[in-house]
This record gives C-alpha cells, structure tokens and sequence, in this order.
C-alpha cells in the first residue's frame, strides 16, 4: 500500500512524494534486473515481481494490471514467463472467481534459487554443446581446424570445472535460496574459482563464436 499525508481538515489525502519515489525506483529496478536475467521475461515481469513482494497478500491478474497501469495482456505474459521460470506461483482460494499470484518464496531468495537453475541449466547446454561441436569437428585437419579444436577443448574442460563446483557446492534445487546462507557455506577461493570459471567460459564462448563467425564469412566469399 501507498502511504499517505494525514489531512487534518478532512480532505482526500495525497500520497507521500518520498514513498512514491522509492516504491517507482524499486519498481524499475527490479524490473530491469530481471529482465536482463531471465530471457523472454521483460522490465513489466520484472515490476510485477517487485509489486508482489511489497504486497501485503496475493494479487489477482486485474490488481496488478492496475497498479502498473498496464494491460492484462501484457500483464498475463509475464506472469506465464515468471511462473515458467519458477519465480512466482497461481493461487485459486476457496470461493474466488478468478487465479491469483504471489512470489514462490522471499525476495531476493526466489529470485537467487531461479538463477541458480537457470544457470545449471545453461552449463549443462554449454558442455553438451561443446561435445557436438566437437563430434561435428571430428578429425579435420588445418589451421582453422586446429585453432577450433584447442578453444572447443578449453571450453569443454571449465564447462566441465563449473559444472563440478556447482554439484560440489551450489543447492540443486527448484526454489528459493538463502543466498546469504549460501555465501556463508561456500570456501572463499571456491567464489573465486566460480567466478574465474564464469567469466572465462563465457570469454572461449564469445571467441568461438566470432570464429565461427569469421569461417562462415570466408565460405560465403568463395562461393
């Protein structure tokens, strides 16, 4: 709910500037945040998320179309990405004529649980990736082959790395994580491994796929 100015001569109260501010900034960042995190949800699912976790109870479809100042039918695509994704949940109670929505968990751990299995989830793709890759690579010679080989082989062994300290330390499981917890539990130079693994898979990646890129650019130029 949004606080509002007593008026002591009756009148209809105004909301409080500074609440409005911060409920906005909370609104839009949460919404941008998720949305650069989670594909196919946008900054509006993002503002939904935020709007349920500063509800008092769960939100009807119409509540939060209202409160956001947007259509139920854009609305009702994000609550399907967010609830695909595991974020949120649908609630039918006892009597009620229509579905209503709610976090899974709290905020920030739902989110943190999500991420974490949509990022095992793109590990697991990216070795398995690296395998056919590899496969397709088979035993062709050259320079463009070899210098394929040697990044698919590098992105296959920290994959491999990531993969192992994520089964060794990382909750696999579908919903919220007590990321505090979490932190707590992990050795520091195992942060550390993570986040050296992270950041150079995704740097072989960015390079395999501009090699890849540059191969298909000379092919076409010699047909």
């Amino acid at each position: 709910m949004t606080s509002r100015r007593p008026d002591p001569d009756g009148e209809p109260s105004t909301p409080d500037e500074r609440v409005v501010a911060a409920r906005k900034a909370l609104l839009e960042g949460v919404g941008a945040e998720i949305a650069a995190s989670f594909p196919g949800i946008t900054r509006l699912g993002g503002q939904v998320v935020a709007a349920l976790y500063l509800a008092d109870s769960p939100r009807s479809m119409d509540e939060l179309s209202m409160e956001l100042g947007r259509s139920k039918s854009n609305i009702f695509a994000n609550l399907r990405g967010l609830e695909a994704a595991g974020i949120i949940e649908r609630r039918r109670e006892s009597g009620a004529r229509h579905d209503s929505y709610t976090l899974r968990g709290k905020y920030p751990d739902v989110i943190i649980g999500a991420y974490l299995a949509r990022l095992r989830r793109v590990v697991q793709d990216k070795r398995a990736l690296s395998r056919r890759a590899l496969g397709l690579l088979g035993d062709a010679q050259g320079d463009e082959a070899n210098a394929l080989r040697k990044r698919l082989d590098d992105l296959s062994r920290k994959y491999d790395l990531f993969a192992e300290l994520m089964d060794r330390y990382v909750p696999n499981t579908d919903g919220p994580v007590d990321l505090e917890r979490l932190i707590e539990l992990i050795p520091e130079p195992v942060l550390r491994a993570l986040t050296t693994a992270v950041k150079a898979a995704f740097d072989v990646a960015d390079t395999i796929a501009a090699t890849r890129d540059d191969i298909a650019r000379r092919a076409n130029r010699k047909r």
